[in-house]
Order: structure tokens, then C-alpha cells, then sequence
């Protein structure tokens, strides 16, 4: 088993905390793999095996439904010994209720208890009616570049081949972890995303036309990284002769977001200090999902890399914007309390063109400033702005 430390790291502070810890993602994204983790780290501190409560909670492991009343009950069962019980509850959005349970377990046992989830109202303000104050949220994302190389410890491709890999094949786990060939990959790749579509969404839903939200799913994919709105969405849609409620493209939207495949980015007013509530762009949880459904080639790398650094920015803790100043745009604005950091994303600078630099320029604090591209040749520092490499961007301990 290969240790995604950052995610230990955040989890470690907490053990043993009367505090419910969720770690919510997309499905396959590694969090079963975190609970093993956990447990070698239970281990350690010397808890007996005994008193670790490994539950899963999908529909492989539980065929017939399960009410939280009989949950609750098998797990007070199951804690019913001396000492503390740490209960390790796997994919539990699939019991309705798991709230009220949780809860329960919490104020009325000495358990310490963890959860995941791949729905991401397992870390809405839906579960605070249960669970004020007494709960942090870990969000689990598909594997970084450094953990993708990790992953690849034993192959002889160099760091740049590995980059191009990456960049083509996504960071789910199971793929990092095999060779398939680029086929395979996307195969995989696309029962995830369909798995999450068919039953995450359409059954869950009770959506009656799943033919129109799949084009409205595909349109969105096509689309990663540009601004456009739901009722851009129903225009398009018209012109193809397809009738679809600005009601529901919102909906469908939530629930791409609630199910982890898609995160939106809220433009950010530079010079008004505010988020604006129009043109958000979108971006996947993992870009694999985009090759799966529409096929890769090279035109897409720019969308990628943008892709990739968004959800780089998101994986340390930043709360990722798009920057408006006056008529010109910041591909990302990240925000950590009281750090900035401002990213222009392009494969290669224009021949003859400043824009990238100059429009980071006319930002006037001292916050990092970088222009990350693909070529090598195109890397240096310009007036303070660091042109820099994606794999080293990706592979930076600190910005």
C-alpha cells in the first residue's frame, strides 16, 4: 500500500477527538484506501484490532436496504466491549438517515468514528443540524503529480514522460497503480463516470429523461474551463431541438457538483474585492473523465493543464477563483487565509506575446505570481513573475 501522507497528515490531529471525521470525494478516488491507512495508524498507537470497526455501506456489501435505526443498532452491538472502538463507516450517504446515527453513536458511546462518502452533502450544511461543531471535513481528491510519481516509483520513465502520462491518463488510483494502455485507461475510467451518472445521479434523482441530462452532461465536459450559465446551456440546447428547463440544467449541475464530477470557480472582482455571481466556469474531478467520453488529442492540453493546476490549488487548501481586472482575465486566483497566489495557464507563451505576463503585472501586491506552461525554453523570471514548468508548479513544497 503506498501512503498518501497529506491526507494522514490532515487526519492525524484529530484521532481521537470527539469530533466525526468525513472524507468525501469521488468514487474511486482512494478513500477505502485512506480508511486502511487509518487503521495501520490505529495500529500503531497501539489500539487492538479488535476494538477497529471496518463497515462498508454500498450495495455490493449491503444488497438490502438498511435503515439508520438498524445501522445504529448493529454498530452499538458491535462497540459493546471495553476500551474505545474507532468505527471506520465506508461510503455512508448510502443509508438515509446516517445522520441521525452518527449523531447518536457520538453523544451516547466513547466510539471515535470516521466516514466517507461520495456525495458531497456528506459536508453541507444538511449534516450541521446533527453535527454542529463536531465535525471536519477532509475532502479526498484523485492522485497529485507527486503522488502519481510515488505511484510510479518503479519505472524507468523520466519525470517529463511521467508529466505526458499524467496528463493523458488522470490520477485515479487503480490506473496509476496498473499498465493499462490508453484503451484500458478509459474504459476504467468511463464505468466510474457512469457508475456515478447512473446511480448517483439518474437513480437517485428519479430523473425521467436521462438522455437530455447526459447531453447536458456532455456539453458541460465539452466546455471545461470556458464561462458559460444554464440558460446558455438551454440556448444551445434549442438550437438542436431539445427542450430543457433552466430549472433543471441548475439542478443537473448541483448534482454533478454534489457527486464530485464536477467543481465550479466563481469569478473574483480584483479591484471591487468581490465574487461575482455570473460566467463561473467548471472543471472535473479528475480530466480522464473528459478523454472517456470524448476521445483525447492534443487540442484538448490546454483545457488539461488548466484542469490539472485547479485542482492542484484545491488539493492544498485554496479557494480557487477566476480573476477579473477591468477586461482582462486571471486564469486562478488561489486564497489560504492570508496568502495569495495568481496562475496564468497556457501550453506555450504566443510568439510575440506578452499578455500572460503583463496581465499578472498589473496586479499590484506582492503575492506569487507564476505563468505556467509546457516548454521548457519558455521558463525564467519576468519583472517578479516566475514562468515556470507545469511539473515543477506541480512538485513545489510552497508557492
Amino acid at each position: 500500500m503506498i501512503i498518501r501522507d497529506d491526507y494522514i497528515e490532515a487526519i492525524r490531529p484529530f484521532i481521537g477527538q470527539p469530533i466525526v471525521k468525513i472524507l468525501a470525494g469521488v468514487r474511486r478516488s482512494g478513500k477505502s484506501t485512506i480508511f486502511e491507512m487509518i487503521k495501520d495508524e490505529l495500529i500503531r498507537r497501539g489500539v487492538p484490532t479488535e476494538n477497529i470497526i471496518h463497515k462498508r455501506y454500498t450495495e455490493m456489501d449491503i444488497p438490502e436496504y438498511i435503515s439508520a435505526r438498524e445501522m445504529y443498532d448493529e454498530l452499538l452491538s458491535l462497540i459493546s466491549g471495553e476500551g474505545r472502538y474507532y468505527l471506520l463507516l465506508d461510503e455512508i450517504q448510502e443509508v438515509s438517515g446516517w445522520e441521525k446515527a452518527v449523531n447518536n453513536l457520538l453523544e451516547g458511546t466513547n466510539a471515535d468514528i470516521y466516514i466517507t462518502g461520495s456525495n458531497s452533502k456528506l459536508m453541507s450544511s444538511e449534516i450541521s443540524t446533527y453535527l454542529t461543531g463536531r465535525y471536519v471535513s477532509i475532502p479526498v481528491y484523485t492522485l497529485s503529480f507527486r503522488e502519481y510519481l510515488d505511484f510510479k516509483a518503479d519505472t524507468s520513465l523520466t519525470k517529463s514522460e511521467l508529466l505526458t502520462e499524467y496528463i493523458k491518463t488522470g490520477g485515479f488510483p487503480l490506473i496509476a497503480l496498473s499498465s493499462f494502455d490508453t484503451k484500458a485507461t478509459y474504459q476504467i475510467t468511463n464505468g466510474i463516470y457512469h457508475t456515478v451518472i447512473s446511480r448517483d445521479i439518474v437513480k437517485r434523482h428519479q430523473i425521467n429523461k436521462p438522455e437530455l441530462f447526459e447531453r447536458v452532461v456532455k456539453f458541460v465536459i465539452e466546455n471545461i474551463g470556458n464561462t458559460f450559465s444554464a440558460n446558455s446551456i438551454s440556448t444551445f440546447l434549442k438550437s438542436e431541438h431539445r427542450q430543457v428547463s433552466v430549472e433543471s440544467i441548475y439542478n443537473y449541475l448541483t448534482w454533478l457538483q454534489q457527486a464530485f464530477i464536477l467543481y465550479p470557480c466563481k469569478r473574483f472582482d480584483l479591484k471591487g474585492k468581490s465574487i461575482l455571481k455570473t460566467q463561473e466556469k467548471y472543471y472535473l474531478s479528475d480530466i480522464s473523465f473528459k478523454y472517456a467520453l470524448l476521445g483525447y488529442n492534443r487540442s484538448m492540453l490546454d483545457g488539461a493543464i488548466e484542469n490539472i493546476v485547479f485542482l492542484e490549488l484545491k488539493r492544498r487548501g485554496y479557494d480557487v477563483y477566476i480573476g477579473k481586472l477591468g477586461t482582462k482575465e486571471i486564469d486562478f486566483i488561489g486564497i489560504l487565509r492570508d496568502e495569495k497566489v495568481y496562475v496564468q495557464v497556457c501550453v506555450q507563451l504566443p510568439v510575440g506575446s506578452d499578455r500572460e505576463v503583463e496581465n499578472l503585472m498589473e496586479i499590484s501586491d506582492n503575492h506569487p505570481k507564476y505563468v505556467v506552461t509546457l516548454n521548457e525554453l519558455d521558463t525564467g523570471n519576468e519583472n517578479g513573475i516566475e514562468i515556470i514548468h507545469l511539473h515543477d508548479f506541480l512538485l513545489k513544497k510552497q508557492w
